[in-house]
Order: structure tokens, then C-alpha cells, then sequence
């Protein structure tokens, strides 16, 4: 009999075909390479995020540094704190998590629904500011807190090189030619791409960045202007490509409406990207995107309902 945490990884890989209706031509499927995509809202808590917590939370636990008297601290947008909240219930742990304020009310209320406690940070800090404060707090009173510390932990790209990356070459039969994707604190990106380019160096990894600074993609960074993970090696990308926050919502609506795959805007943002790139390659070529997490996190969101 598998546990909660026994059933993270191991997600399909769906191929992505988007009708032409209604779409332009970077974002319609046609000619070109095939897209496929990891389904990471398959894991048990919903997003891509469970691989890093697992791996964090069993290493420290491995390690000693997690004991039953201590409290998992760390900072989150939303997905890993869920993750760390819902492992953390499983093995009965107390979780504190920091996180902007601005974060989905849905977010907030699995949080709690999990148990977690959670600290409110000034929104227009985002993500670093809620890493500042979380680091400020697990420094101050260490013997209370097991701090993971997602943004320099080397477990988090290791549970990717180890997992992720492996499952895309298995699942492509190793025919993958270009793996691209958003990041947040790096550690999919960076790990997979790891992964993926020992095995066959001639493969492509790009990286998709918000076309700006302020942006409405939850959960991901706009690296040129933030804090870059400890982990983080750039000089794993080959290059960098930018999506709109526009481009993002629509390709997330038509991922709901036009193939029945219900997921966040990060996922649409990849997707929209994906495809743009698949129409520059040729038909033999395969691209491979990661679908971060479902959409249930983010229905009161008012872009569900533009145009």
C-alpha cells in the first residue's frame, strides 16, 4: 500500500494540440515539431512542487536535521508551500509558510485547509520578499525551525535531475530535441535540463521569461530583475525567449476550452512558448514543456473570463 508522498513523480507526458480557431499564428498548432508536456498536476498535491518538497523534506529528515520537535519554515508563492503543507501533514509535522499577499485565495485556502500556518508578506516585495522573512525568521530561533530553504537547497534540481529530466528522455524514447520552460526558483529548469543534456548534449534548453518585471504569471521570476537561486546555472540555457502575461491568460483559457487540460498560467505561458517554437523546427524535431499545476488554484482569477 503506497503512501501520499509514495505517489509524486511519475507523471504522463500528453502530447499539446491547440485547434487554429480563433488563434494566431505563433499560438496554433500546425506544421512543425511535436509538443508534449509533463503533467505535473498529476501529483497528489497538484503541482510540480511536490518533487522538490519531497526531496527536501526526506533529505532533512535522512540527515537529522528534521526532528519531530522542530517546525518546517520556508517562503512559497503558493505551490511548494502546498506541498510542504501536505507532506508535512502526512508525517506529521507543523509547517509555517511566508508568502506574498497577493498570492490566489484558493492558494491560501488549501494552505490552511493542509493546517499550515501562514504569514503574509508585502506583496509588491513578491517572492523575495517573503524569502527575506522567512530566512530572517528561521536564523533567529534555529532550534525551532527546519528551514529547507527552497532557493538554495540542492535537493530541489537534484529531485528534477533525478526524476523529471529521466522521465522526459524515458517517455520520448529519448527522441526529445528541445526541453523549454518558465522558472521560479529554478530548480525544474535547472535540473532537468542537467539531466536532459547529459544525455545527449545536442539537445536545446530554453528558457521563457515574462517580458517584463511586473507581470501577472503567479509563482514564476523575471530573472534579469529578482534573486537568482543559489543552484541556478545559466549557463545551462542556451537562450532565453519572452511571453506576455497576455499571452500567458490566453493560452491558458485555450488549454481549458479547446483541449480539456485545466492548469495555471505558468502552464500556459510554457505552452504558448512551446508551440511558437515547435512552428520554427521541423516535423522530426520534439519539444517538451511542463505543465506546473492545476487550475483549481487559480478559478477566481478574472482573466479565466477576458477575451
Amino acid at each position: 500500500m503506497a503512501g501520499i508522498i509514495d505517489l509524486i513523480g511519475d507523471t504522463p507526458l500528453i502530447e499539446i494540440k491547440l485547434g487554429a480557431s480563433g488563434a494566431s499564428a505563433a499560438s496554433s498548432a500546425s506544421a512543425g515539431a511535436r509538443v508534449f508536456a509533463k503533467a505535473e498536476f498529476f501529483n497528489p498535491g497538484g503541482s510540480i512542487k511536490d518533487r522538490a518538497a519531497k526531496a527536501m523534506l526526506l533529505d532533512g529528515i535522512k540527515s537529522g536535521a528534521l526532528t519531530k520537535d522542530k517546525t518546517i519554515i520556508d517562503a512559497t508563492s503558493g505551490n511548494t508551500g502546498i506541498a510542504y503543507a501536505m507532506i508535512g501533514a502526512a508525517l506529521g509535522f507543523k509547517v509555517v509558510l511566508y508568502l506574498p499577499a497577493n498570492a490566489s485565495q484558493e492558494r491560501k485556502a488549501i494552505l490552511s485547509h493542509y493546517g499550515a500556518a501562514i504569514v503574509q508578506t508585502d506583496p509588491l516585495a513578491s517572492s523575495d520578499g517573503a524569502f527575506l522573512r522567512a530566512k530572517e525568521e528561521a536564523e533567529k530561533y534555529p532550534e525551532k525551525y527546519f528551514y529547507p530553504n527552497q532557493y538554495h537547497n540542492p535537493q530541489n534540481p537534484l529531485a528534477h535531475y533525478n526524476g523529471t529530466g529521466a522521465e522526459i528522455w524515458n517517455q520520448t524514447k529519448g527522441q526529445v530535441t528541445h526541453f523549454i520552460a518558465m522558472s521560479g526558483t529554478g530548480g525544474t529548469f535547472c535540473g532537468t535540463a542537467k539531466r536532459l543534456k547529459e544525455l545527449n548534449p545536442k539537445i536545446t534548453a530554453i528558457n521563457v521569461q515574462p517580458d517584463s518585471p511586473f507581470h501577472g504569471v503567479e509563482g514564476v521570476k523575471h530573472l534579469r530583475s529578482t534573486l537568482k537561486s543559489g543552484f541556478f546555472d545559466e549557463t545551462l540555457i542556451d537562450r532565453f525567449v519572452e511571453v506576455s502575461t497576455e499571452e500567458a491568460y490566453a493560452a491558458t483559457r485555450r488549454l481549458a476550452k479547446e483541449a480539456g487540460i485545466y492548469v495555471g498560467i505558468s502552464s500556459g505561458a510554457n505552452v504558448f512558448a512551446a508551440l511558437r517554437l515547435a512552428k520554427t523546427l521541423s516535423a522530426d524535431e520534439t519539444v517538451v514543456t511542463i505543465l506546473s499545476d492545476n487550475g483549481l488554484r487559480y478559478a477566481s482569477d478574472s482573466f479565466w473570463s477576458e477575451r
